[in-house]
């Protein structure tokens, strides 16, 4: 990112207008003069932030032909997932895509993870990262908590092969339910570097609890994924109860899932 909030501003909107592909590759951009008139700042503030998208690979810049943007390499298909099929999702996912292991340590969970698993005083968590990649592309930088009294024998190699949940039952857990939230937030330094982006980039942002059958956290996930590359998908019906008619979320079966 450039420095100074107006080269940011500059930089977001042409960055969004170029993944969006109102800006198509190869397109001559206008000159500085013409973009510095364009947003209102001056033509120093718009070169820092023509510098930056050249720097990180979105523009190319060349004497007598101007500013262009640059062709990107054909992205792999976004990997979705369906909130309605949440578990037979993540099976999938977990096979179709690669892991790799970026650590793994037992510690103390951070206050918010603790209440939201509902941990005793004291209590140990397994705290792994990961990231997850399609087609070579790492698309998700994962992190879960795992309190130590389940996470016993799930190894480093464990978790550098399996999905986390199938790990979990592996060991006894059965999971009866999750919760998750959906917001979005921008990329520090440690997880833009595992991604491939340049740090502040727009990621989504997900949080996911699951519960055993006694009501019991069993992990808490911070999910942070790359928005070009992933999305999330919802089903929904149209019902009708005595109150009126109102959108409900529709279960249907995800066919062809390993179960």
């Amino acid at each position: 990112m450039p420095a100074g909030a107006k080269s940011r501003r500059v930089y977001l909107s042409l960055l969004e207008q170029i993944s969006a592909g109102r800006l198509e590759p190869s397109r001559k951009l206008p000159g500085e003069e013409q973009l510095a008139e364009d947003y209102g700042v001056s033509r120093v503030t718009v070169r820092r932030a023509l510098d930056a998208l050249t720097e990180n690979g979105f523009l190319s810049r060349r004497a007598g032909s101007g500013t262009r943007v640059r062709p990107r390499p054909a992205a792999p298909q976004p990997v979705t997932m369906d909130f309605s099929t949440l578990l037979p999702q993540l099976v999938e996912i977990g096979r179709s895509t690669e892991v790799r292991l970026l650590s793994s340590r037992m510690d103390q969970a951070p206050e918010h993870v603790a209440r939201a698993l509902s941990l005793g005083p004291g209590e140990a968590v397994q705290i792994a990262q990961r990231t997850r990649s399609i087609g070579g592309t790492a698309y998700s930088h994962l992190t879960t908590y795992v309190p130590s009294r389940i996470a016993a024998g799930i190894s480093d190699e464990d978790l550098s092969r399996e999905p986390l949940h199938v790990l979990l039952e592996r060991n006894g857990v059965q999971i009866a339910d999750a919760r998750q939230s959906v917001s979005a937030t921008l990329a520090g330094p440690e997880v833009a570097l595992a991604l491939g982006l340049p740090e502040g980039a727009a990621l989504l942002s997900l949080d996911r609890v699951m519960r055993d059958a006694g009501g019991r956290g069993v992990e808490f996930l911070k999910g942070l994924y790359r928005p070009d590359m992933f999305r999330l998908d919802m089903s929904l019906a149209r019902v009708e109860n005595g109150e009126g008619r109102h959108w409900e979320p529709a279960i249907t079966p995800l066919k062809d899932t390993p179960r």
